[in-house]
């Protein structure tokens, strides 16, 4: 019997193809599972895969290399996708898909399968991947070939081969989580004249119903990279999940988006990334402090495009790689402490300190200091505004002639 390789999450879609794919195309079916810091969500996984009726499940956990090899790398680039999206759902699909053709490999599986729709982006994210790391082998994608049309019919069919799900037709949100957040869609969500509503939240408390007093913590970076909170060294997978707990609390990191998918619709989904937001806002400080005014312009530019990249699933790239070798050259003397405020949902950074710092404190004051003369800046400004007045002569000879 040929094997196939699944990408398993134990929730509804990647639960019913388990039998789908024995069914239609009798398959001995593998089951991968990655752990990326979903916490209680995969206790029953092995259970259930087995129950589905895969003959074998694996079960990875790939937190640490998720935070220091995806989350890391897109903290330095600043990238967001359309000013809103932290990514979270976009680098970890690579890493999933990743293992998914290792362990393909290893069991001598001649095809992969994913549960991701026709109409999404993961479907992407996931067959780049393996297209770039093995493009021997066959994907199967059921969401492009089955008859089943939308969740309410992925339950039925659950039903239907004793399946169980974690969701019902009354509670129907399709969400993703991971060490780095949580996505939530589907829905009343489905509309965007539809205020999402505070029973979605997980990771996050309403921002009305946050403390009174604000919170402060104190992020340590080393060449952009966090490394320490309040002065205390932690694991890359223990800091993010202590600033998921502060900023949760808080009320920090939640955005309701309406974004422009890759296949070419818009889709609306509520993200929730509170520990992720508090890196950004700290990380964003630093660089401001660390900076040049040339290098951290063009960054900026390039995090509009390696956002993009990313979420378009391009992540074993050349052109990725390229991006990152510019992207680790500046992070050389991003190093130093930013300390951030937390009130009600508000994230910021509200001060900084590094011993990189362009800041100059002799420079930025009125008092009178050896390094700048005040008479310097006429002669700049007569060449800076030489075009301008250039111009304004011409403008004026033409006017005059009329």
């Amino acid at each position: 019997m040929a094997k196939i390789v699944l990408a398993y999450s134990g929730g509804l879609d990647t639960s019913i193809i388990i039998p789908w794919l024995r069914e239609n195309y009798g398959y001995e079916v593998i089951a991968f599972c990655a752990d990326l810091g979903q916490g209680e969500e995969l206790d029953p996984v092995r259970e259930k895969a087995v129950k589905s009726g895969a003959a074998k499940i694996y079960v990875e956990d790939l937190r640490e290399e998720f935070v220091r090899e995806y989350v890391y790398p897109v903290l330095k680039s600043g990238a967001i996708y359309e000013g809103k999206y932290l990514l979270g759902t976009s680098f970890a699909r690579p890493l999933i898909a990743k293992y998914l053709v290792k362990v393909a490999e290893q069991e001598g599986a001649e095809a992969v399968c994913h549960g991701a729709t026709g109409k999404g982006n993961d479907q992407v994210r996931f067959e780049l991947t393996v297209k770039a790391l093995n493009p021997d082998l066959k994907i199967v994608a059921p969401w492009r070939e089955w008859h089943i049309k939308s969740r309410e019919d992925a339950i039925d069919y659950a039903n239907a081969h004793g399946v169980e799900v974690p969701v019902s037709k009354e509670k129907i949100y399709s969400r993703d989580r991971n060490l780095w957040h949580i996505s939530h869609e589907g829905g009343n969500l489905e509309n965007p004249a539809n205020e999402r509503k505070d029973d979605v939240l997980v990771l996050t408390v309403p921002p009305e119903e946050a403390p009174d007093k604000p919170a402060y913590v104190e992020v340590g970076f080393e060449k952009g990279e966090p490394v320490t909170l309040d002065g205390k060294p932690f694991s890359p997978v223990e800091l993010l999940s202590e600033l998921n707990r502060i900023g949760g609390a808080n009320g920090v990191g939640i955005v309701s988006l309406v974004e422009n998918r890759l296949v070419g619709m818009k889709s609306r989904g509520v993200y929730e990334t509170p520990g992720g937001t508090i890196l950004y806002r700290a990380h964003e400080e630093l660089e401001r402090l660390t900076l040049d005014r040339r290098t951290l312009q063009f960054k900026e530019q390039m995090a509009v495009k390696y956002a993009e990249l990313v979420y378009d699933g391009n992540w074993f790239t050349k052109l990725r790689y390229a991006m990152d070798a510019f992207i680790n050259e500046t992070q050389k003397t991003v190093t130093g402490s930013v300390r951030v405020k937390l009130y009600k949902g508000s994230c910021e950074a509200v001060a900084s300190t590094s011993p990189y710092s362009l800041y100059s404190e002799q420079l930025a004051t009125f008092s009178q200091d050896e390094f700048y003369s005040h008479k310097d800046a006429e002669g700049f400004i007569n060449l800076f505004g030489l075009p301008l007045k250039v111009q304004a002569l011409l403008d004026r000879k033409i006017k005059a002639e009329k």
